[in-house]
């Protein structure tokens, strides 16, 4: 055999976690200039993690008007945008330089990752995702039928419903953690049913967590099994929370996921609320303002994180 034509340097880190082999692992492209999109589909496929992505890197003036350009592929698709891997490659990005701030220009456009350094503490990413939109609420009894659940496995004291913060995601809440760990759905009548109701994935939630200082515990099974940490539908978790009152704006909360499948994730996320002066004035109509809470006045969905660095290599091609 000759010499491969090209070697393509790689990492390999863990999201959403500061401690190897937990999180959700994420294969980082430092320069794939000269790939070609069946290319990096097929390498995300060789990678056979949730996630993998190729920076493309640009002249300095480009990335610093526009960001740096990065492309998020699982093994099946090429997505838009999603958590993880945002966050992961901005800590590649990041990586000794001790920079406050790495934006990253996505497909969904602009997104920018803060970072805070602790005294002996492992450093902390936050991304800034898209501002929410809120989409429809589902019938408990049409979910149910989606997934194979049963009506009374879900919590009925809130909503289920779609939002996206880049990606949109069907936040489903489920009343316990015995239901949360026992999870089974139908993957292809799910899929059918998100089709047409313009939901990407479930994200299922559990007010009843492991950890005491968790809100919610989650739980993302998709067409490549499960996912150890979701921070697109974190994201979007976190505009739920804040536009039905399980979380405060402004507060920063852990969500937990990853538990069942030994890859415990760490996600802190929150949002704030703008209130809209025009419709609170509106006297006595307290289902607008009701409305308004949840339709699209959460703002600033921030998602963070740890990560560390796993692996270092070189892919021949």
């Amino acid at each position: 055999m000759g010499q491969p034509s090209r070697r393509l340097a790689m990492t390999q880190w863990d999201v959403f976690s500061s401690k190897p082999l937990e999180g959700n692992s994420l294969a980082v492209f430092h320069d794939g200039r000269g790939l070609s999109d069946a290319e990096m589909q097929a390498i995300a496929k060789e990678m056979n993690l949730s996630e993998t992505t190729f920076i493309l890197p640009r002249d300095g003036g480009t990335e610093k008007e526009r960001g740096i350009r990065v492309r998020i592929f699982t093994v099946q698709e090429e997505l838009p945008f999603a958590g993880h891997p945002t966050l992961g490659t901005a800590f590649a990005l990041r990586g000794q330089s001790g920079a406050k701030q790495v934006v990253l220009e996505l497909n969904v456009g602009k997104v920018k990752v803060d970072f805070e350094d602790g005294a002996g503490q492992p450093a902390f990413g936050e991304m800034t995702q898209l501002d929410p939109t809120f989409g429809m609420r589902h019938e408990r009894g049409a979910i149910a039928r989606a997934t194979g659940l049963r009506e009374q496995d879900f919590d009925d004291s809130l909503p289920i419903q779609t939002v996206s913060t880049g990606l949109p995601y069907t936040v489903t809440p489920l009343k316990s953690l015995s239901v949360m760990r026992n999870l089974q759905i139908d993957l292809t009548r799910a899929a059918e049913y998100l089709a047409k109701t313009e939901g990407k994935f479930f994200y299922f939630v559990s007010r009843e967590t492991m950890a005491r200082e968790a809100r919610l515990h989650a739980r993302m099974l998709f067409y490549n099994g499960e996912d150890p940490a979701t921070g697109s539908a974190a994201g979007c978790a976190a505009a739920w929370m804040v536009a039905h009152g399980v979380a405060k704006p402004e507060e920063r909360v852990l969500i937990e996921q990853g538990v069942e499948m030994k890859r415990p994730s760490r996600i802190f996320v929150r949002a704030s609320y703008r209130e809209n002066h025009r419709e609170n004035h509106r006297e006595n109509d307290r289902e607008t303002r009701s409305e308004s809470r949840s339709d699209n006045r959460v703002v600033n969905v921030r998602v963070g994180g740890h990560s560390v660095e796993i692996m270092r290599g070189e892919v021949f091609l």
